[in-house]
């Protein structure tokens, strides 16, 4: 078993920055990829980004990049997401989510998945 927590969501104005943590506690021996996913108001839930067990390997939606930074330090079993330039449809509540065994690979697709967060809001007004 994983256990995520999220931190460090918050009300921002449009062109601020926040940046999230995810902290993975439990059997956190078993090499396992991570991702953000988020989910707006009235809206299905979306890939955000992904990284692989050493970080080697990193993805982004289109609507995030050049503006969000996926990273994780491992010694301290946390993974970040640092956005800058954030829009007011950025809005939405961030989950972090990760998979067991993963290796090299890297997933976009919620239903890989098979621990997730509880999330955190992040909210970026006009």
């Amino acid at each position: 078993q994983v256990q995520l927590v999220e931190s460090g969501g918050g009300l921002v104005q449009a062109g601020g920055s926040l940046r999230l943590s995810c902290a993975a506690s439990g059997r956190t021996s078993s090499n396992y990829a991570m991702g953000w996913f988020r989910q707006g108001p009235e809206k299905e839930r979306e890939f955000v980004a992904a990284i692989s067990w050493s970080g080697g390997s990193i993805y982004y939606a289109d609507s995030v990049k050049g503006r969000f930074t996926i990273s994780r330090d491992n010694a301290k079993d946390t993974m970040y997401l640092q956005m800058n330039s954030l829009k007011p449809e950025d809005t939405a509540v961030y989950s972090c989510a990760a998979k067991r065994f993963a290796y090299r690979a890297l997933y976009t697709n919620p239903l890989d998945y098979e621990y997730w967060g509880q999330g955190t809001q992040v909210t970026v007004s006009s």
